[in-house]
């Protein structure tokens, strides 16, 4: 339901790569809510997805940026505010690529090289975008910073592999980043933890169908879909959330506060 929540704001959307992500859902409520934005993904990604269709359903441009890429990140963030007349008041983190997990290695046999890209692609990128923007003060006070996250940045879930080593990292970024950036511009910067949810890159992670059934079992609410994360992502660039900052915000039906359900147990029981 529109209600001009993000009325006049502006704002750069990484990550939307085909209508199942929620990148791409947030594009579209944004710009239901009102607010101009541009779209970004690295030049492989534009390749593979369908971000022109989404551009022009919301009015947009898209400007090719690789996030590992100081340089790139740079002109982004100025073509960004040249594009959209001013100032930017919130952003987008959705990145995240594991070559080790895509090719299928194991936690404990990492190719180090390719560890390292997932560090860069999936957290780095993101203390490279705000600083980037803390430095050409292209964010205006009381601005948003939004990083999508998930819960193995806490616990260990087999099959994530160094994924989570990276969600770790990124968790932190917000919270060391959250500081600075509030204290002298009032920029606040979160991470939503969200459910597994059924986009490219979760359905690309090995027995991620099966994880994505238990998790639904074990959340009072089940699995939070993308385009619930995609509302909650509205409400923390809106201005109903200006005191929030430095926070890993769960989006998960319930499930980072459960030892047990009901549901699994009796699966339990019913193997026996």
């Amino acid at each position: 339901m529109a209600n001009n929540l993000l009325a006049g704001k502006r704002g750069i959307i990484f990550g939307a790569l085909d209508a199942n992500s929620i990148a791409w859902k947030t594009a579209l409520k944004a710009h239901e809510q009102g607010a101009k934005f541009v779209l970004t993904n690295a030049p492989v990604a534009l390749r593979m997805g369908e971000i022109n269709k989404l551009a022009e359903q919301c009015g947009t441009i898209v400007i090719p940026a690789d996030a590992t890429v100081v340089e790139d990140l740079d002109k982004l963030v100025a073509q960004a505010v040249e594009h959209l007349g001013g100032k930017l008041d919130f952003v987008l983190h959705s990145i995240g690529m594991s070559p080790n997990v895509r090719k299928g290695k194991t936690y404990t046999d990492l190719n180090y090289e390719w560890f390292q890209k997932t560090l860069d692609i999936s957290a780095l990128s993101l203390h490279k975008v705000l600083q980037s923007c803390m430095k050409q003060e292209a964010i205006n006070e009381w601005g948003s910073v939004v990083a999508l996250t998930y819960i193995a940045g806490q616990r260990a879930f087999p099959g994530y592999g160094d994924m989570a080593d990276a969600k770790a990292t990124l968790e932190s970024i917000v919270r060391s980043f959250g500081y600075y950036y509030g204290n002298a511009k009032k920029v606040r910067i979160n991470s939503i933890s969200q459910s597994p949810t059924m986009t490219t890159a979760g359905s690309g992670i090995k027995g991620f169908d099966s994880f994505f059934g238990f998790a639904d079992k074990m959340s009072p609410l089940g699995n939070a879909s993308a385009d619930a994360c995609a509302d909650y992502t509205i409400t923390l660039f809106s201005d109903l959330t200006k005191y929030v900052t430095m926070q890993n915000l769960y989006h998960d039906g319930g499930f980072s506060n459960m030892g047990v359900s009901e549901v699994m147990m009796n699966t339990f029981a019913e193997s026996k």
